[in-house]
């Protein structure tokens, strides 16, 4: 493609983005009468057209440029300026997408497509949800709004400012990291309310429970747990998303070793299904119990404040003791085989004890002992979280989903004797 060719294309795709932008603006003041429009689709057509020029031309002519950009811009400060002459309540944000979309035509001119589509994609679907998003915040109460604070405090201050250097006993601890796990808890207590509100309760917690199992099942245990313990909800249901995220992460630990360790995974789902398929079976089971006993229920359960801290602190107390008590048994007994490393790194991460089974060379270990080896990080993970439930939660609300959990360890060993 020569020079010519390829201003064309981003002078020509920074016109199609502003016309994009133009089509929602127009059809959202659709109802207005005339003159009642900052601008139209012809307008902020050629706001973009106007910023994929001046982006064409940044590098040969800079100057002329930024005089392009500046007295298009100037344009829609004044066109909002009259505007608000004629009616002093008017909206800022038909101005600020003029200026938004000459950006988004500005990169698309200087070659960035794939950034300036990104951009003018989610401003159009963001201005397109205008109805639901007002919808949104008008259902927010004043301690829900508090939640969403306090989870914004502790994942977008807290975090980013923790080092991410290790200390403490055998270097084992990584502020950022063992935050994390406070992050992860809080966010998947957070989505299980907003589920539970949108979908009703016994559906959110199940449809939570899949979701955050993908990332870590550990934490969604700690979250449901806590619930178990405050009484928030069924105790049913929420023991059967315990279950249930028993399930995904069965099913999670056989599509990573496929993508990393893929010679092994005929052997892993050897053992991995009959686990994922009691899991299973014990969240329908448990499910079937909440139904028989009043189907009136789930609309009637109470919804508490989301934020709720302290599960989430316990799980990091958990996970630093556990750490420093791998590192002390691997000081103290040596490395006395793969398994025993794998099986302690992976007691609250099953995931690296797979990524490390993945970077070994190829043919390192048969596929039946490679399956051996990741047997145990899954099985002992699977039992922490039958402990954690407990000890979160008490034997007496949170022994179904413990027994589920374990009966699925079992299941998972009974194909052991195919593979030795």
């Amino acid at each position: 493609m020569n020079l010519s060719t390829s201003n064309l294309t981003a002078i020509g795709l920074s016109l199609a983005l502003g016309l994009l932008v133009g089509v929602q603006r127009g059809w959202a003041t659709r109802d207005g009468g005339p003159g009642s429009r900052f601008a139209g689709v012809r307008t902020f057509g050629l706001l973009g057209l106007a910023g994929g020029i001046a982006g064409a031309l940044h590098g040969r002519a800079e100057g002329l440029a930024t005089v392009l950009l500046a007295a298009s811009a100037a344009l829609v400060v004044l066109g909002y300026w009259r505007a608000t002459q004629r009616d002093p309540s008017i909206s800022g944000t038909a101005s600020l997408v003029g200026l938004l979309t000459m950006a988004c035509g500005f990169l698309a001119g200087g070659g960035n497509y794939g950034l300036a589509s990104a951009a003018s994609g989610v401003m159009v679907m963001v201005l397109a949800m205008r109805r639901q998003l007002h919808g949104w915040v008008r259902a927010i109460d004043e301690s829900e709004m508090m939640a969403i604070a306090r989870f914004a405090l502790i994942a977008l201050v807290v975090l980013p400012l923790l080092p991410d250097t290790r200390f403490g006993p055998y270097q084992a601890w990584q502020p950022r990291q063992l935050w994390m796990v406070v992050v992860l808890v809080c966010g998947f207590s957070f989505l299980g309310y907003i589920a539970a509100r949108k979908l009703g309760a016994s559906r959110g917690v199940l449809a939570t429970a899949a979701a955050g199992s993908v990332v870590s099942s550990t934490a969604v245990t700690a979250s449901l747990g806590g619930k178990l313990r405050n009484g928030e909800g069924d105790p049913a249901v929420l023991n059967a998303g315990i279950a249930l995220a028993s399930a995904v992460m069965y099913a999670r630990v056989m599509a990573l070793t496929g993508a990393l360790a893929g010679h092994v995974l005929p052997s892993m789902a050897l053992w991995a299904v009959p686990g994922l398929v009691v899991s299973l079976a014990g969240a329908a089971w448990l499910m079937l119990r909440q139904d028989a006993g009043d189907p009136a229920r789930d609309g009637q359960l109470p919804l508490r404040n989301p934020f709720a801290i302290g599960p989430a602190l316990l799980l990091m107390l958990l996970v630093m003791v556990l750490t420093v008590l791998a590192h002390w048994v691997q000081e103290r007994w040596g490395d006395a085989g793969l398994a025993t490393v794998l099986a302690l790194s992976g007691m609250m991460d099953v995931d690296s004890a797979i990524i490390t089974m993945g970077n070994l060379p190829p043919g390192a270990l048969p596929p039946a002992t490679a399956a051996m080896v990741l047997m145990p990080p899954v099985l002992l993970n699977t039992a922490v979280k039958a402990g954690m439930a407990i000890s979160l939660a008490g034997w007496r609300q949170a022994w179904p989903g413990a027994v589920v959990l374990l009966a699925s360890m079992l299941a998972a060993l009974a194909a052991l004797p195919a593979l030795l």
